[in-house]
């Protein structure tokens, strides 16, 4: 009777696959948090500050 005693069967099984880094660290959150808060109120008040640009221009060139 044939005994194996090599150590490298059965193959170990694979190691638990890492899980996925976020591809944002918490500074690049908060940087982001604000660029988002920036330009929805510039997408509130762009328009605003658009128009009060034109009415001078206008009142300017009016006379």
């Amino acid at each position: 009777m044939f005994v194996n005693f090599n150590p490298d069967w059965p193959p170990p099984s694979e190691p638990p696959a890492q899980p996925p880094r976020p591809r944002l660290d918490r500074k690049a959150e908060v940087r982001l948090g604000w660029v988002i808060a920036l330009n929805l109120a510039m997408l509130v008040l762009g328009p605003l500050a658009g128009a009060t640009v034109l009415h001078a221009l206008v009142a300017a060139f009016a006379g």
